[in-house]
Order: C-alpha cells, then structure tokens, then sequence
C-alpha cells in the first residue's frame, strides 16, 4: 500500500506528445477494460447460469445503467478540467479547494439519486417497452443497482481527481482488484449460491463500494497537494460555478445521449427476445471495443486542460491532431479481429444459435462506423479540456439524440426493420463527426472557452 500512496501525477505541459498521450492513456484503456467486465461478468455467468431470459434481463437495464454513468462521467469531466488547469496553472491553493468541492458535491448527489432512482425503476422499464417475461427480473436488478450508486459515484469522481493530475495508474490498480473481486461473487452467488440476477447485482454493488473505499482512503492519505482532508470539506462557490459551468453541460450531454439509447432500445425490444439477446450480446462486445477511443478521448481532455492552464494553446492544437491519428489506427486495427470472430464473441454470452446469428450480424453491420466514432472523440475530448462543453453538448444532442431518434421513428413507421434499428448508431456517429469538424475548423472560440484564467 506505501508504493500506492507515492505520487505518480504528470506534468503534460512538456514532453513528447504522443508519449504523453499513449503513456497516459494505456492505463485508462486496461482500467477501462476492467470496468467493462462489472456488467460482462454478470452477462456472461447470468447467460449461462439463469438463462436467456436473464441475459435479455440485463440488457434491458444496460441503456438506463450507462444514462447514470454517463452523467456522473459527465460531471466529473467538470472536476476533471478544473483540477487539471489549476495543476497546469501551479495553483495548488485553488487545486486543493477544487478537490474538496468535488467530494461534496459528489456525495449531496449519490442521496438524490438513491432516493429518485429506486422510486422510478417501474417507470424507466416501462417508458422502454420492457418484455413482461423479463420485466421482474430487469427491476430487481436495477433497483439493487440503484442502491449501490453512490460507490460508482464516488469512484468516478476520486479517480477523476487523479486522472487531472495525470495519474491513471493507481486507478488502474483499484480498478483490477475489484473487478476479480467481483467476478468471484458473481459466480458465488449466482452460479454456487444459486441466487439468481440478483446475486449479480449485488456482486456488482459491493465490488464497487470496495473501489470507492479504496480510491477516498488513497486520497486521504497521500501527501499531495490534492489531499482529500475531512476538515477541508466544503463548497468553495466561485469553484462549484466554474466545475457547473464545464460539468453540468456535459453531464446533460452524456446523460441524454445515454437515455437516448434506452429509446433505441425501445425498438429493439419490439422483435422477439432471441433478437433481444442477440442485441445485448453485441452491446456488451461494443462496449469493449469502444475503450480505446474512450480511454484516447480522456487523455486529450487533460492533456489539452493542463495545456491551456499553462496558456499552451499551440501545443493543444497540435495534440489534437496527433490524436486523430493515433484514433484512426488503432480503430482500423480493432476491426479485423472484430468481423472474423464475431460468431464467437457472440457466443460466449449465450450458445443459442439464433442468438449467436443476430449478434454476431449486429457487430459485422455496425462495427466500421467506428473510424467516425474514432474522429468525434478526440474533437469532444479536446473541446472537454479546453471547458467548451456546451459547444460539443449542442453538437452531440443534436446528432445522438434529436436526429437519431427522427431517424429511428421515420425509418421504422417507413417498414425499415431491423437494419434501421441497427443503424441508428452509426448514423449519429457520422453526423456527429461532421458537426464537430465543421464546428472546430470554422469556429474562432472552439479551445478557448472556459479556463482558470477567466
């Protein structure tokens, strides 16, 4: 525990880029791994230990699951650029208040959410059609979810404590141990213990507080200038705006793009539950194959926060263009391994064999969409850092959810079927990289929005 507690922060103001960049975003991309096998587990032991309509049980809770991580990411990237111009600034005085207004905050949110989250399980399943053979199961669920928020709250927050400090390694390690600890107690309670989807959840929850303990204890004890201190512990307002200005814009930006997908899943959820199995199979496999965008994206916002901290606005401009290319490559690589083996990806969520079919027929379809997706998010993730989240939260809304979702309602009143459905993703993604270029390349504001320097 004494090697944890070194100081292991980055000063990304000088230095190679792309060694920066990859150096830093090598361990988000493992620790991003990692979380994605919270819910991969509880897919894969609930798929072959309960059943299919268990699978379709999880699925169903994904879309609202990934709207509430989506937006507590959303707030933290508040947190995150703050803390990171501060450290790029050498403003440790405002960088320690920064910290402690972000732990406030996070645990005034994690009771509010408890609360309203348990209390409209019923409703959110219902708005999104839910199979009444898998509703109970998708209910209990959720709602055990619901209860264990504040863990996946408050880790998201302290580790992006850290990641603004350019620290993504001891997350990494926190991140490694819970998620074995989780898939223990997933096959303890669920495959030994014969508790069904609920043994899942809870092997879920209790791995998660454990990563939230570990990760406050972690910033409790360090002898940094972002030490978490209970005595410190309040809002410092003019701080609390600046988190809100950048936070809250991007919060509503993820949270609603995420809820847009529970009406996605809405339509999905019309065909018959083999292709609802099929689709949570493909999403599952998606959500691994988006990490190295995700962890790329991530790396860009500190980088270019730090930078701009700094007053280093050249040096920001021209990582974003290194990222591009880094996304482009790794992406193109990703996809040959993707179309080959997608029956067997497919199949280590369920051996049925229609819904193997269908997921592996929902990967080859949407899979090259990701060099779009590759694009938009390096331009998000440089906008982020730079504080201009309510430019690239009009841009996304636009794309994720008001166009996809006329998109969706057209081509499937027009008799357009599954393949409609199926591309209604890639359809945003293409429009949102479009926005985004045109927005970034012609815009006079686009990295100059919100810094610590206002």
């Amino acid at each position: 525990m004494a090697s944890m507690l070194r100081r292991k922060d980055t000063d990304m103001t000088a230095g190679s880029i792309p060694r920066l960049l990859i150096s830093f975003a090598i361990p988000l991309l493992i620790g991003n791994l990692f979380q994605q096998l919270y819910n991969t587990v509880d897919s894969v032991v609930v798929g072959n230990y309960v059943g299919k309509e268990a699978l379709a049980a999880v699925g169903c809770t994904g879309p609202v699951i990934n709207a509430l991580v989506s937006v507590f990411i959303g707030l933290s990237t508040g947190s995150t650029v703050v803390i990171a111009q501060y450290f790029g600034a050498k403003d440790f005085e405002k960088l320690s208040q920064a910290v402690h207004t972000t732990i406030l905050l996070t645990l005034a949110t994690c009771v509010l959410l408890t609360v309203v989250g348990v209390l409209a399980t019923p409703a959110m399943l219902r708005m999104m059609q839910t199979p009444e053979d898998v509703f109970d199961q998708a209910a209990e669920y959720l709602r055990i979810f619901f209860c264990g928020i504040t863990g996946v709250h408050l880790y998201n927050s302290c580790a992006a404590i850290l990641r603004a400090v350019g620290d993504s390694t001891r997350p990494l390690y926190l991140l490694i141990f819970c998620t074995l600890t989780n898939t223990v107690l997933d096959v303890l309670f669920t495959g030994f213990l014969g508790i069904g989807i609920a043994g899942a959840a809870w092997a879920t929850v209790i791995s998660q507080f454990l990563s939230a303990i570990l990760v406050m204890r972690l910033l409790l004890r360090t002898d940094a200038d972002y030490k978490v201190e209970l005595s410190k512990l309040r809002i410092d307002l003019p701080i609390l705006r600046k988190i809100c200005l950048i936070g809250i814009p991007s919060a509503v930006q993820m949270g609603i793009t995420s809820l847009s997908n529970v009406f996605v899943q809405s339509y999905v959820n019309r065909f018959e539950s083999t292709i609802l199995a099929g689709w949570t199979a493909y999403n599952r496999v998606d959500s691994f194959a988006m990490l190295p965008m995700m962890s790329l994206s991530t790396s860009i916002t500190t980088f270019i926060g730090q930078n701009l901290g700094a007053g280093n606005l050249d040096r920001a401009k021209k990582a974003v263009r290194i990222g591009v290319v880094m996304g482009l490559v790794s992406m193109t690589i990703l996809l040959t391994p993707l179309m080959l083996f997608a029956p067997q990806l497919t199949r280590l969520f369920n051996s049925d064999s229609e819904v193997v079919r269908y997921g592996s027929w929902f990967i080859r379809v949407i899979s090259p969409f990701y060099l779009a997706f590759a694009i938009n998010q390096v331009y998000l993730g440089a906008l982020r850092g730079a504080g201009n989240t309510r430019s690239s939260m009009f841009i996304c809304l636009s794309s994720f959810v008001v166009f996809r979702q006329i998109y969706l309602f057209v081509s499937y009143r027009l008799g357009g079927g599954l393949t409609a459905v199926a591309l209604g993703y890639p359809a945003g993604w293409v429009l949102c990289t479009i926005l985004l270029l045109l927005y970034y390349y012609l815009g006079k504001n686009a990295m100059t929005a919100v810094t610590v320097r206002d």
